[in-house]
């Protein structure tokens, strides 16, 4: 008896001044990362990811809270991290065996000469954009995904195709018994 009461009280109170009841925050869309720049400097902070590739810039919220801005072309990779810890970079950079992960096995050839590989979703849109982006592979490290600017990139090469289900032959046809 007395939660009813209680909400009923409750309930009049918000109808009777609703400038005191707090609005809901949008669910925030800023990710953990950590930028490597090509001089091999790193900034951690919060960023959009949906808005990689959409311009030249990227606007990010460092963990001080200021806003830094970057140009696409001075970024070596966004390593979007669980943690910021000092070590953001994969200690393992290439697959030991096939991957397991639904995709396109890739490995990417930095033009400084150095090597990840990682797996792409099967979608040719996506690579159409102004970087890929890779799962790498130590799937239990520091680091969830690593987004990389087309222009930190000389090489790109297709390893192969993970996790497609082979086409099952076509099953006979069931013989007819009465023809017409």
């Amino acid at each position: 008896m007395l939660n009813i009461t209680y909400l009923a009280v409750t309930r009049k109170a918000c109808a009777a001044s609703p400038s005191s009841v707090k609005p809901l925050a949008p669910a925030s869309t800023h990710k953990k990362v950590v930028v490597l720049l090509l001089n091999r400097s790193s900034v951690r902070g919060y960023l959009n990811p949906g808005k990689l590739g959409a311009a030249d810039t990227l606007d990010l919220l460092t963990s001080e809270g200021t806003h830094r801005e970057f140009a696409v072309e001075d970024v070596r990779s966004i390593y979007f991290v669980r943690e910021f810890t000092d070590d953001f970079e994969p200690e393992q950079k290439t697959f030991l065996s096939r991957p397991k992960l639904d995709g396109l096995w890739v490995r990417l050839k930095f033009r400084d000469g150095d090597v990840i590989e990682g797996v792409v979703p099967n979608d040719l849109l996506s690579l159409l954009d102004r970087g890929v982006q890779i799962t790498p592979p130590d799937l239990h490290g520091a680091t969830i995904k690593i987004f990389i600017p087309r222009t930190a990139l000389s090489e790109m090469t297709v390893l192969g195709v993970v996790g497609i289900a082979r086409r099952k032959p076509a099953a006979p046809a069931q013989p007819r018994l009465f023809s017409e």
